[in-house]
């Protein structure tokens, strides 16, 4: 049983990343940089749960939408009105040691011995379609594997090629990877498609920490105790996201909220336009996760801390994050 979302102490910035993607998951994913035991794992893990359910064609291995099921799905074509049922959004790991065909899918050896068809056996990314693909110490995972997972993040398809079979299907997922800088960075073209970044520190307050140790220990001596506790809380966040969801298409990006976007990401002299577009998302999702159905200042606010920082041309002793005053500047500029 998971630790409760809800349960976790601060982590403000983290939440909110992670819930912007649950609410828009074409913001582009989550990468989560910290020292160790700060709560990543537990968090990213945690988020699956609140996360609302999903209906699948029954019977599909690729998780089609039965109201909108992929034309191209490789189990398909699927007849309208189809058999479905619902399950809980999936959350799929993917271990660092973990092959190409174990991410991609390969071919099914048992069918071709003794059927002598070729078959195709669906990998992770097919098993995270419209779930949680977590990544856990994505620094170490090796950089083709990291390629492919981004790739699919972004096109939200997938392509496979495997001993003559060519495989396309739908990959649509929240991907979340974190890491700590103390075992190695991500290349900058790596790191660049990474939506949103999040450092994260252990708090220093020491009532803090307290309260952290002490919800650790009621969750590790009762579990499904600590669950009921939060299950109100849990279940008013799921709903939140829901809602969140239903208005997103409904949010309006106003050409000077565009204007705000762009300025802001000009003054941090970011390479490319992949910033600005990652921003804008991310301010739309925040737009609907507070209610609006017009992206505001505040939304830019929120959504250039998120999305610059780890973008953004800087020294090798320079803080991470941005700087206030040139935020402030560029909002009133614009």
């Amino acid at each position: 049983m998971s630790f409760p979302f809800t349960a976790v102490v601060g982590m403000d910035d983290l939440r909110l990343a992670l819930l912007l993607n649950a609410v828009s998951p074409a913001v582009g994913g989550v990468l989560v940089r910290g020292e160790k035991g700060t709560a990543k794992s537990t968090s990213v893990r945690a988020l699956a749960a609140v996360l609302p359910p999903v209906g699948v064609v029954a019977g599909c291995r690729f998780g089609c939408d039965p109201a909108a099921p992929d034309p191209a799905c490789p189990d398909g074509p699927h007849e309208a009105g189809a058999a479905a049922r619902t399950r809980p959004a999936r959350l799929v790991e993917l271990p660092v040691g973990a092959s190409e065909d174990r991410l991609v899918g390969s071919l099914d050896l048992e069918r071709a011995l003794t059927e002598g068809v070729k078959a195709y056996e669906p990998g992770l990314l097919a098993a995270a379609h419209r779930g949680v693909l977590y990544v856990d110490e994505v620094n170490l995972l090796q950089d083709h594997l990291v390629d492919l997972l981004l790739d699919a993040a972004a096109l939200g398809t997938a392509y496979v090629e495997r001993e003559g079979v060519s495989v396309r299907h739908a990959a649509r997922f929240l991907l979340v990877g974190t890491m700590n800088p103390e075992e190695g960075e991500l290349r900058p073209q790596l790191l660049d498609r990474f939506g949103l970044t999040v450092e994260v520190a252990a708090p220093r307050d020491p009532a803090v920490r307290a309260e952290v140790v002490r919800r650790r220990f009621a969750s590790d001596a009762d579990p499904a105790g600590f669950a009921a506790e939060w299950a109100a809380e849990e279940t008013a966040l799921a709903a939140r996201i829901a809602d969140a969801r239903a208005r997103l298409p409904r949010v309006v990006l106003s050409d000077a909220a565009l204007r705000q976007v762009t300025a802001v990401c000009a003054a941090f002299d970011v390479d490319g336009l992949r910033a600005d577009l990652v921003t804008a998302r991310a301010a739309i999702a925040h737009a609907a996760w507070c209610g609006r159905e017009e992206v505001t200042e505040d939304d830019v606010r929120v959504a250039a801390r998120l999305a610059l920082p780890h973008r953004r041309r800087r020294n090798p002793f320079d803080a991470p994050g941005l700087d206030d005053e040139t935020l402030d500047q560029a909002l009133a500029d614009s």
